[in-house]
């Protein structure tokens, strides 16, 4: 088995799709399936299940992929450390993060690596926390600013970043915002908006609910911070968020404080405990950042503060 193989395999699992995957790898498709097949051969199983239309992976083949993913980042690890010892670092680096985490200031901290580490590519992807760990566990991704939310896949580690609380977001004409703070129970009746199953902020709701036992139905599902925010605009619903999303339009929409046992917001950096050398130092440009700032294990959520409706003080970083 070579790697060459496996990258030939990863490459038609993502893309479902010979040719596609053919024209991304730049190499001929027959070339590409003798690969595949040669890979079968030698593993004694099919890997994908082959239809006019579309190409699905079989058990075997979601099982290699795990493999794979991890594989091909300990060889790309491997090829990093060898440079690195040069004094010049090359590589790539791929990062992922949750939208509107409020701790780091992503685009400012990317530009920041590229300047000091030129030689080094930078992928970067959006999800949600819960799928953003397990990427960085099986080595899809070398480091993810997420907000912490449920089990650590083994080989991960989290650094503390930025604490916060949840906080209800809705429209000024909503009954909730002539409130000083209210409840879980007392939201229980609500048209809720909320993110994809796997973002933070909805797994952390759903979690503080049923705890209370109490329902917790979402009715409009969004993808993005924007849309969430228009449509509470719009008074279709509220929304449970963190402080930086909900400080995003202070002018337009209202906040009100959760009280009672409710779950604390956590930003972190997830880094495989043997990180890539380029993983290393954008992880220590990340904790360079916060001593510098005054607040080590805090981030940048901790600058300067503004009021926002409903008595919370929102930070600068919040609105970026």
């Amino acid at each position: 088995m070579e790697l060459r193989q496996l990258e030939h395999f990863v490459a038609v699992a993502e893309e479902r799709h010979f040719t596609h995957a053919a024209e991304t790898l730049r190499i001929s498709q027959s070339g590409l399936s003798a690969s595949i097949r040669a890979l079968e051969l030698e593993l004694g199983a099919a890997l994908f299940i082959r239809t006019t239309r579309s190409v699905e992976l079989t058990a075997a083949g979601r099982a290699l992929l795990v493999e794979s993913h991890r594989t091909l980042a300990s060889a790309a690890a491997a090829r990093d450390a060898v440079e690195a010892v040069s004094g010049v670092m090359g590589g790539a680096i791929a990062v992922g993060a949750e939208q509107c985490l409020g701790a780091v200031d992503l685009p400012h901290e990317l530009a920041r690596f590229r300047g000091r580490h030129p030689g080094v590519a930078i992928r970067l992807t959006f999800n949600g926390s819960a799928l953003l760990l397990e990427q960085v566990g099986s080595g899809q991704l070398d480091l993810a600013i997420v907000a912490v939310c449920g089990p650590i896949p083994a080989g991960v580690h989290l650094e503390p970043m930025a604490t916060d609380r949840l906080v209800v977001l809705t429209h000024p004409d909503s009954p909730i915002a002539a409130r000083e703070s209210v409840s879980l129970a007392d939201l229980q009746d609500e048209t809720f908006i909320g993110f994809k199953p796997d973002w933070a902020a909805r797994v952390l709701a759903t979690r503080a609910f049923a705890a209370a036992d109490l329902p917790h139905r979402v009715e409009l599902e969004v993808n993005d911070v924007h849309t969430m925010l228009d449509l509470i605009g719009q008074n279709l619903g509220i929304a449970i968020v963190p402080a930086p999303i909900a400080a995003k339009r202070p002018d337009v929409l209202h906040v009100t404080p959760l009280h009672g046992d409710q779950p604390v917001w956590t930003v972190a950096a997830a880094v495989p405990d043997c990180p890539s050398p380029a993983a290393a130092a954008f992880l220590d440009l990340l904790r360079a950042d916060d001593a510098a700032d005054g607040h080590p294990g805090e981030g940048a959520t901790r600058r300067s503060a503004r009021t926002l409706p409903g008595g919370r003080r929102a930070r600068s970083s919040d609105t970026a």
